[in-house]
């Protein structure tokens, strides 16, 4: 090699947004041992625990308010939810009101498996973060402002 390569950071445990896809990697991978035996993805996970967040407050959730709760592209909420009610965990009805929205709810086997996996996802993340102690809450803070400042991309 002619030239030698040139980063910003010394090392690439310098570099947050590498930290960041490596603590990613590995927080999915414990994501994907618990889901795997409930027949979800993490993505479903994420739709399906929206959908239950939403529905605490509406009983008429739709498919735009899962994507903007999810930060979620809404051609992907649509794909995944067609698999999530192929699966019958939700269902599709037309809205009462908006004629171009449709009206998304958790079925009863949808409930069920969505109150286990919220367990054990909760377990699998007490454990995965359980190192970082009495720092866990200013790490959530810290998260929270990155996802505020660039929710717009």
């Amino acid at each position: 090699m002619s030239k030698e390569i040139d980063f910003h950071f010394q090392s690439p445990n310098d570099s947050p947004g590498y930290l960041l896809g490596q603590v990613t990697m590995l927080w999915e991978r414990k994501q994907k041992k618990v889901l795997d035996p409930l027949n979800l993805t993490q993505t479903q996970f994420v739709l399906l625990a929206a959908l239950g967040w939403l529905s605490k407050k509406s009983n008429a959730v739709t498919q735009t308010d899962i994507a903007r709760q999810s930060n979620a592209d809404r051609m992907m909420v649509s794909k995944v939810l067609r698999t999530l009610q192929d699966k019958g965990f939700i269902t599709r009805k037309e809205h009462e009101t908006d004629t171009r929205a449709k009206t998304i709810s958790l079925t009863e086997n949808g409930g069920i498996v969505l109150q286990k996996a919220i367990v054990e996802i909760e377990n699998a993340d007490l454990d995965f973060f359980s190192s970082l102690n009495d720092q866990i809450s200013t790490f959530n803070k810290n998260m929270v402002r990155l996802i505020e400042k660039n929710k717009s991309i």
